[in-house]
């Protein structure tokens, strides 16, 4: 497989997600959310093999480029799959086997708006299953400038919330979830960590 290839059936997946796929921890009779998807950068290898995948995410012009991509390279999908939706109120109907949320909730403007947004994540998973979760962190950092209700001024000039082994235990304690693996950071030379959370509700 070339190049051209292998993007054409991965995408610009997210490398932490791919090595789940790899690791064949998402079954293939998964039902998958993918929420905050934006344009689909997660999806393709999900649509490329059968996956029943949705998404939703508050961008209207990412919905509308998505539903472009479906209708050119996927038109037997049904764009009502992608929705235009925001977090902190899902309207969905059905549970979901695995609920994708990639570099979404550092997006967070305080505590309790990642707590609203979890909430509704916790209501869309199906017992047993699992949650694919990747943000910002304080994991690894020193020295973190901190501003109001967990949001921190990081050295890369970005404004993001982060999470805390609190609240890691918090989700596992409060919510019912138990680590698939460790949790996983990505140190960047000091100025940003990025954390990969993978749980499973018990």
């Amino acid at each position: 497989m070339n190049v051209q290839q292998l993007n054409n059936e991965l995408g610009n997946i997210d490398l932490y997600l791919l090595d789940q796929i790899l690791k064949a921890k998402i079954p293939t009779d998964a039902k998958i959310l993918d929420a905050g998807c934006g344009e689909g950068r997660n999806i393709f290898y999900f649509l490329n093999n059968g996956y029943d995948i949705h998404g939703v995410d508050i961008n209207e012009d990412a919905i509308r480029m998505l539903h472009f991509i479906l209708g050119t390279k996927f038109p037997s999908i049904p764009k009502s799959n992608f929705t235009l939706g925001d977090l902190t109120n899902l309207q969905v109907d059905i549970k979901f086997d695995y609920i994708i949320c990639n570099a979404v909730l550092h997006f967070a403007e305080s505590e309790k708006h990642f707590w609203d947004m979890f909430n509704q994540l916790n209501k869309a998973i199906s017992d047993n299953g699992q949650l694919f979760i990747r943000m910002t962190g304080v994991f690894g950092l020193s020295d973190i400038n901190w501003g109001d209700n967990g949001i921190a001024n990081l050295e890369d000039g970005s404004i993001r919330f982060l999470l805390t082994q609190r609240i890691v235990d918090k989700i596992l304690m409060d919510y019912n979830f138990q680590l698939v693996e460790p949790l996983k950071s990505v140190w960047v030379d000091g100025m940003r960590s990025m954390t990969t959370l993978i749980i499973q509700k018990s």
